[in-house]
């Protein structure tokens, strides 16, 4: 008869530590899997469920990928362009980033996060406390695609923010409104533009004093009504 061996109690026990160690890092959540549990406790948000989506009748975005929040102080004209006009991370003008993508900003690294908001207004507010970043004294920068059946002319980007922002389409700065405001549909209206036909490139940056925290963006006609047929989805034309 073959006699049983048994485990002595020291390699017992570092063998139930081992396996321990195994079957907890099976469900240790991945850091884009802890970001989104973590977006999911933001009332307003959640994260984007199809490849694009359309603007209601009030015409509002309301998909966006939003950078984690940058330190920062200043809510005048000159602080404000200041701050955007600062490198802070490579190509912050034109990059179209991807969600989860990181960047590195004064040796911390910040992701950018696909969003949808349930309102006409992206709280970001929620979305930074929702993360455990702070929400005072700091700048976010916001990037999305509107997509347009055919060239339009004579449309204007209409915002609000709370607090300061500064915004660009398809790379041109077009509105800036600052000073520590609430968030108002249409607090400001860029001049006469042409919306392209297929991509447009959206790109926000808003700076928060302390409180509340959040922008709202639109496009109008030519009749200052709500720009009919645009798609938003958060890839150019070539799915990058």
């Amino acid at each position: 008869m073959t006699p049983r061996r048994f485990l002595s109690a020291p390699a017992s026990f570092a063998l139930a530590a081992v396996l321990a160690l195994v079957l907890a890092s099976a469900f240790v959540p991945t850091p884009t899997l802890r970001a989104a549990e973590g977006l999911a406790t933001a009332p307003t948000l959640k994260p984007p469920a199809t490849p694009e989506i359309i603007p209601g009748a009030d015409g509002f975005i309301q998909r966006w990928l939003i950078l984690e929040p940058i330190p920062t102080v200043g809510l005048t004209d000159n602080a404000v362009q200041a701050m955007v006009k600062k490198e802070h991370f490579p190509n912050q003008l034109t990059v179209l980033p991807k969600d989860g993508e990181k960047v590195t900003v004064a040796g911390a690294d910040l992701a950018w996060h696909a969003v949808d908001t349930t309102e006409y207004n992206l709280n970001l507010f929620h979305f930074a406390r929702a993360l455990g970043k702070p929400t005072s004294n700091v700048l976010l920068w916001g990037v999305t695609v509107v997509n347009s059946p055919e060239e339009v002319k004579d449309v204007r980007l209409a915002i609000g923010s709370n607090a300061a922002s500064v915004w660009w389409v398809n790379g041109t700065e077009v509105i800036g409104i600052y000073g520590d405001r609430q968030t108002v549909i249409d607090d400001g209206v860029s001049k006469r533009l042409t919306l392209r036909k297929g991509p447009n490139i959206v790109r926000c940056a808003v700076v928060n004093g302390g409180g509340a925290m959040d922008f709202c963006a639109r496009f109008l006609d030519s009749r200052d009504a709500p720009l009919k047929g645009l798609s938003v989805r958060l890839t150019d034309a070539g799915g990058n």
